[in-house]
């Protein structure tokens, strides 16, 4: 989600290796806009693992306790789960659950809002593309 910057605690993996996504970043706190923020006071970690030299693919960790807020997405984003649980609604209505050992796509041009309803965590993996 670009509503917190990826390159907060990067490793400088532009390299060959393998970025091996574990805890060992202990991750920067994002703040939420106040405009964004529907419900609660969520804090939000996020551990930026690897950024290709392009700056378009992102990979790490992403927490946050619970909360609600509004997400516009300008980004392909893929989430696995790893802890806790969380609602994704779509400007239109369409509601999902993800829990623990869930994967989704959300995709570029997605507006709506996040709910963390059990404080959670996730391993993303983004793309976005170049402006042409």
């Amino acid at each position: 989600m670009r509503s917190t910057s990826v390159a907060a605690g990067t490793i400088d993996v532009m390299n060959n290796s393998i970025a091996v996504i574990d805890d060992s970043i202990a991750g920067d706190v994002a703040e939420l806009a106040p405009d964004r923020l529907l419900g609660g006071k969520p804090v939000t970690r996020v551990a930026n693992y690897f950024s290709d030299s392009t700056q378009q693919f992102h990979a790490g960790r992403w927490s946050a306790t619970r909360g609600k807020w509004r997400v516009v997405y300008t980004e392909n984003e893929l989430c696995v789960m790893t802890a806790g649980r969380v609602a994704i609604e779509s400007a239109s209505g369409e509601r999902n659950i993800f829990a623990a050992g869930d994967a989704f796509v959300v995709p570029a041009g997605f507006a709506g809002t996040w709910e963390v309803l059990e404080d959670c965590s996730k391993i993303y993996a983004i793309f976005e593309a170049s402006a042409r």
